[in-house]
């Protein structure tokens, strides 16, 4: 992982761990990330940006610099904004959940919209309550195996099969607690959102799904919201990538 060397960080007060780089004056790219990583987990997309573009990162509840933070999507969606404000939204897996949240609930302060292996949620109360079940088995895992012990069964999952961390990148996500990412998925996991499917068609403004090609259930999924958004959407399949696309190519 870089540690975006070329850039200096300054905190942004507030009740999440937020840190802002680069020229103000230029409309910010907001960074949400995924469960168990942390706003780092951005740097190598990061080091591909003129250094002059204002970016954001977001320590999401229950995470690193806001791991004592616990909050539902709803709640950290206007926290986020209350600290970064108007900008571009980009967000991965968890993060571009909460991502959407951000562009239904606070139209007005997302110029643009990018999600990263994102979804709305599931569809109906039976798959959402079947979900909520497994998440609080993980849950209640993370506080028994540790942080250390989780995230090496956690990138073990099929999903991850195409995703290499480095060491920096481990130790990155070692930064997290048990008491953090278990409030997480009881609070954030895709068992406890709502459905937003239907609140699809309200976006106005221009949304880029990204996708791994070789992950066909995200694949199906950025299909049906680009569907479900309308011609303001844009879905693009990256070849050879998997769910961690970002970090895969």
């Amino acid at each position: 992982m870089s540690n975006s060397s070329s850039r200096s960080w300054t905190s942004i007060k507030g009740s999440l761990f937020v840190e802002q780089s680069g020229d103000r004056s230029t409309i910010s790219q907001v960074l949400l990330h995924g469960f168990t990583q942390t706003s780092r987990s951005w740097n190598r997309y990061i080091d591909l940006i003129d250094p002059q573009q204002s970016i954001i990162r977001v320590d999401v509840p229950g995470h690193a610099g806001s791991s004592t933070v616990a909050a539902d999507l709803t709640t950290t969606a206007q926290m986020v904004v209350e600290q970064c404000g108007f900008g571009d939204y980009i967000g991965y897996s968890m993060g571009a959940r909460l991502a959407l949240h951000i562009a239904l609930l606070q139209p007005k302060n997302v110029r643009r919209l990018v999600l990263v292996s994102g979804s709305p949620g599931l569809r109906t109360p039976e798959e959402r309550l079947a979900r909520t079940q497994s998440d609080e088995l993980l849950a209640s895992e993370i506080s028994e195996i540790g942080v250390a012990d989780f995230v090496d069964k956690w990138l073990s999952a099929p999903m991850f099969s195409g995703l290499t961390s480095s060491r920096e990148e481990i130790q990155d996500r070692l930064r997290n607690t048990a008491e953090g990412l278990a409030s997480s998925l009881r609070l954030s996991g895709t068992g406890k959102q709502e459905s937003l499917w239907d609140k699809l068609q309200h976006l106005k403004i221009p949304v880029l799904l990204v996708v791994g090609a070789k992950d066909q259930k995200f694949l199906q999924i950025g299909s049906d919201m680009k569907n479900a958004i309308g011609p303001n959407a844009h879905l693009v399949a990256i070849e050879n990538a998997g769910h961690s696309v970002h970090l895969e190519q």
